[in-house]
This record gives structure tokens, C-alpha cells and sequence, in this order.
């Protein structure tokens, strides 16, 4: 399994860092398009578990896979480069890397872009004034363009956890309780 997992990482980067190179020939505007692109169509295949199933299924040939396929990239509305790189996808059976290849496309372009993705839980729900506030803080800080994803999990009791690219800043409620519980059992 991980070894499978690996190798599909692997496939994925590749097609997506091919199309990339593709698009940064096209100009800045097909390459973000081409991003949008792959995002709707993972959205459209994550969406449709059963869809991403008969894709990896031998038991369908490959022309009735590109049948189903014109049906994913006409719900997509993609433009027919996007279309002929699926139709390859297809015929090299590579459909079921899709939306993993769109998230290292994803990776790319906010690469060059200069975007950095990140995670922000709290223990309760942001009002939207305050998500920006917050945002635009971390953003000067960083000095780079962030993209956030928000989360509630109550379980860490108030305060917020961060998590930017590989780095995770926990200043929750519960991790200083945790903090304290530790000093208190060493008796400091």
C-alpha cells in the first residue's frame, strides 16, 4: 500500500510538472487557467468516489473509460487542451491520478505565484471581520500571500492552532494546559 502510494505521488508530480512546463510556454493566464482546470475536475471526481472507482477498474476498456471521461470534463467545462491532456491520461491509464496530480499542479502554481497554504483552527467559529484581521496580520508577518483554510475543533479548548506548509505554531488553550500539567508532575 504505501509503496503504491508513493509511486502515485510520484506519477502525479510528473504529469503535473509536464503540464506545467506546457503551460508556462502558453503564458501566465493558461497556466492559472490550466490550474482552475484540474481543480474543478478533481472536485468533480472527489465528488464521485464511484466515478474515480471506474476508473481504475480493469474490468472497463479504455474506450468506455474516455466515454465516461468526456461526460467528467464536459461537467468541468474544460477547453480541449485540457481535454487532449485527460484523453493522454486515458490512454496511458493514468485517469485515477487525476486529482492527485491536480494538488501537485496546485503546489506549482502557488510556487510561482508566491502563495503559501495554510490551516487555522480555533475552538469556535470566526466571524468573517476577524478571519481577515487574522489573515492580513499573518500576511505581513510572512511577507508572502497566504490561502487558509479555517477549522473549528473545540477540543482545543480556545486560543488557535497554525499550520503553514510544514510548520505548525499550537497556541491553544490546551497545549499550554498540557504545558502546565507537565511542570506541575516534575514539580517545578
Amino acid at each position: 500500500k504505501g509503496g503504491a502510494q508513493l509511486s502515485g505521488n510520484i506519477v502525479a508530480r510528473r504529469y503535473a510538472k509536464a503540464l506545467f512546463a506546457f503551460g508556462e510556454k502558453q503564458g501566465a493566464a493558461e497556466l492559472q487557467a490550466y490550474g482552475e482546470e484540474l481543480s474543478r475536475l478533481a472536485e468533480v471526481l472527489g465528488g464521485s468516489p464511484e466515478t474515480l472507482r471506474f476508473f481504475k477498474s480493469p474490468v472497463f476498456n479504455r474506450d468506455e473509460k474516455k466515454s465516461v471521461l468526456g461526460k467528467v470534463l464536459e461537467a468541468a467545462a474544460v477547453r480541449p487542451a485540457m481535454k487532449n491532456f485527460c484523453d493522454l491520461l486515458a490512454d496511458k491509464d493514468r485517469l485515477p491520478f487525476l486529482p492527485d496530480i491536480a494538488g501537485a499542479f496546485g503546489k506549482l502554481l502557488d510556487a510561482v505565484n508566491g502563495v503559501v497554504r495554510g490551516r487555522l483552527v480555533t475552538a469556535v467559529e470566526l466571524p468573517e471581520a476577524r478571519r481577515i484581521d487574522i489573515k492580513n496580520k499573518l500576511e505581513k508577518q510572512a511577507g508572502k500571500q497566504l490561502e487558509l483554510d479555517y477549522a473549528v475543533d473545540k477540543g482545543i479548548l480556545g486560543g488557535i492552532v497554525l499550520k503553514v506548509g510544514d510548520r505548525v505554531l499550537d497556541a491553544s488553550l490546551r497545549a499550554q494546559l498540557d504545558i502546565l500539567k507537565e511542570t506541575i508532575k516534575r514539580g517545578e
